[in-house]
């Protein structure tokens, strides 16, 4: 029973990972291909996983995400914010630069938590909340490479705001979290100084994720 009550579970969640990567949602059959299960076993984890708001049909009956998983995702803000604002704070100071966690949400990039330097006279001023296309602004980029499982960084230069300079890492090894750490600013970065730096921050905040 412990066995079939595991596998159930392993298939709810893989099956909530499913339609999280589905940008347009997944018809039942399409989710038992996936998984490799028949329809009436995604029925009954759909049923479930719906009952507790996690996920939702829309009226072309497709599967999508419910809103229970933002209830989810806000309860796990403090947890990143705790993980990912030591790291932050250091790469901000050591740049001069406006430092930022990115999280991937569909197809588009999401700021999630910003921190700018202290010492600095101008720098950037950049919203958390603030959405754009993955494969545009280094932030956005650095997380499709991430799925690649390189760990590098990637640079931008007016991509999403005329004049301003983007370098960001993918944030690698943390189960079910997409994101890059970057900074932002009104120059171009010192690549030699910069992306070490960046680099050392992602890293830190997966370790601490971990």
């Amino acid at each position: 029973m412990a066995s079939e009550t595991a596998q159930t579970l392993d298939r709810g969640l893989r099956l909530l990972q499913l339609v999280a990567a589905a940008p347009n949602g997944l018809t039942v059959t399409e989710a038992a291909a996936a998984l490799g299960v028949g329809r009436a076993v995604v029925y009954r984890l759909a049923g479930t996983l719906a009952a507790h708001g996690l996920l939702r049909r829309d009226t072309s009956a497709r599967l999508r995400l419910g809103a229970g998983v933002l209830q989810l995702a806000r309860r796990a803000q403090p947890l990143l914010a705790e993980a990912a604002t030591p790291p932050l704070r250091r790469l901000a100071e050591a740049t001069g630069a406006t430092a930022h966690l990115t999280v991937a949400d569909g197809a588009e990039a999401v700021a999630t938590l910003v921190v700018e330097p202290t010492w600095t006279a101008f720098h950037v001023a950049y919203r958390p909340g603030s959405r754009h296309p993955l494969d545009r602004g280094a932030a956005g980029r650095a997380i499709l490479l991430g799925r690649t499982g390189i760990f590098e960084y990637v640079v931008s230069a007016g991509e999403l705001q005329r004049g301003a300079h983007g370098m960001a890492a993918p944030v690698l090894g943390v189960e079910g979290l997409e994101a890059s750490v970057g900074v932002v600013a009104l120059t171009a970065f010192d690549e030699l100084t910069t992306a070490p730096a960046v680099l050392d921050a992602a890293a830190a905040v997966a370790t601490a994720l971990t």
